[in-house]
């Protein structure tokens, strides 16, 4: 019915609904629509109508919804449904996404709602809420299929059949013993290729890729791109199993985690997003951009101290610019080539020599490069040899530096156990600046005799 319309028809479509009290109809809208999709119609939808919209839905499909919104947008809903429909909806909810709202929460909501659910579930949330929210438990679910070793194939299929609606995952069952720990794993695939009657300690994998409760999500999703998996299980400290953590949540976390890398490239400090107040937004970027003010102030000195030079070959201002410009950028590349490599690489000291050799290698090949162009436009230009010399040398030896600053100073964060996003594109830059005025003016002051 659907399915060749637009966004906007079927927003229209569904407030028709609403106006006419059509609920069957609106029903028929909605099982044609996946979650992402109710939820992006609910925030388009204009308020007045969204709570007849959600009196229109059933608990199910408003927990649904609910975690597909923001955490604004959910606590709104909470609030509209009222104490009785909320506790209905939140125990419709997966645990891990209801653990994840009621973190949001103070103390005294945490304590309410957690009164309103289910003893079996309330316990479930509290435990999965016990995680920090950036490990292997943090971002876990605990709904998954477990089996035991002495399980016929056709067992553990009924099993499977059993639980499917409430599994987060079925394409892995996993295999606890008698104390819960995880002692093996079956595929799906495993159980229709295997014979019925087949037990299944006979088909599983025993050397099982398991991640403990404590590790950090960035380290899962490396885990999970290595070995392609769909679902990791968790363990503790005793190997007992406690949850999976799926492709989904890893997805979110690789997003979430570009998102923080983005905004300390630009050293723009917490989220920035369109929706953020304007005094919000500047209070965010202050503090770095203070900082590398101040840091600014020593290329300031640096023309100071170089100002009888400066003087006496004005046509070194006009180069300025063009030296510093490059050598920031050049060590804005590096840095996102390290940055970017880090996420997907170990780094040992051969590697990082390795590295940093090759970016060595990559400076002198670029200098070499624009040193060439930017002396032959120097001399159309001025038909100054020497001045042209000056200028292509500065920006050959600038390069270089802007390189190596732009790929030493992350892995030594690195190494140091700071996050090397902290290296901004920023900061980067501004110490270029200065590294590529010295050299400039360095330069400049030495061939100055020659000069003259």
């Amino acid at each position: 019915m659907i399915d060749k319309m637009t966004e906007d028809q079927i927003l229209l479509l569904i407030i028709k609904c609403l106006k006419e009290m059509k609920k069957d109809k609106l029903h028929e809208i909605i099982e044609e629509l996946q979650p992402y999709d109710i939820a992006k119609l609910y925030k388009d939808m204009p308020e007045k109508y969204r709570r007849k919209f959600l009196l229109f839905l059933s608990s199910e499909q408003i927990a649904d919804l609910l975690q597909k919104l923001e955490h604004e947008l959910q606590l709104d809903i909470l609030h509209k449904l009222g104490i009785d429909e909320s506790s209905k909806v939140m125990n419709e909810m997966d645990n891990d996404d209801l653990a994840d709202l009621l973190n949001e929460l103070s103390a005294d909501k945490i304590k309410e709602f957690i009164g309103i659910l289910k003893d079996e579930k309330s316990q479930k949330v509290r435990r999965l809420m016990e995680y920090p929210p950036d490990t292997a438990g943090g971002i876990m679910t605990d709904r998954y299929v477990w089996i035991r070793t002495y399980y016929t194939v056709r067992e553990a299929i009924e099993k499977l059949k059993t639980f499917a609606d409430i599994a987060e995952n079925i394409y892995y069952l996993y295999v606890l013993d008698e104390n819960k720990k995880l002692v093996g794993v079956v595929s799906y695939r495993d159980l229709l290729l295997a014979d019925l009657d087949d037990k299944i300690e006979d088909i599983m994998f025993t050397r099982v890729i398991s991640v403990p409760v404590d590790m950090d999500q960035e380290e899962i999703a490396k885990i999970i791109e290595k070995y392609d998996f769909i679902a990791v299980p968790v363990v503790d400290k005793e190997n007992h199993m406690v949850g999976i953590v799926t492709v989904d949540d890893i997805i979110d976390v690789v997003i979430q985690e570009a998102n923080e890398d983005i905004e300390k490239f630009s050293a723009s400090g917490r989220a920035i997003d369109f929706n953020t107040p304007a005094l919000t937004a500047a209070v965010r970027r202050l503090p770095w951009l203070v900082l590398l003010l101040f840091i600014g102030l020593i290329t300031g000195s640096i023309v100071s101290i170089f100002e009888d030079t400066l003087q006496t070959i004005v046509a070194l201002a006009f180069f300025m610019p063009l030296i510093a410009g490059m050598t920031g950028n050049t060590g804005t590349q590096s840095l996102a080539i390290v940055v970017r490599g880090l996420i997907a690489h170990e780094l040992d000291f051969k590697s990082a020599m390795r590295l940093i050799w090759r970016e060595f290698n990559v400076g002198i090949i670029i200098g070499v490069c624009c040193g060439l162009l930017v002396f032959t436009a120097a001399y159309i230009w001025k038909e100054d040899m020497m001045l042209s010399l000056v200028v292509s040398l500065s920006l050959f030896f600038a390069l270089i530096i802007g390189t190596l600053a732009g790929t030493v100073i992350p892995i030594v964060l690195y190494k140091l156990k700071v996050d090397p996003a902290v290296a901004s594109g920023p900061l980067i830059t501004t110490l270029n600046d200065i590294f590529s005025l010295f050299i400039y003016f360095g330069v400049a002051t030495f061939f100055l005799s020659h000069m003259l």
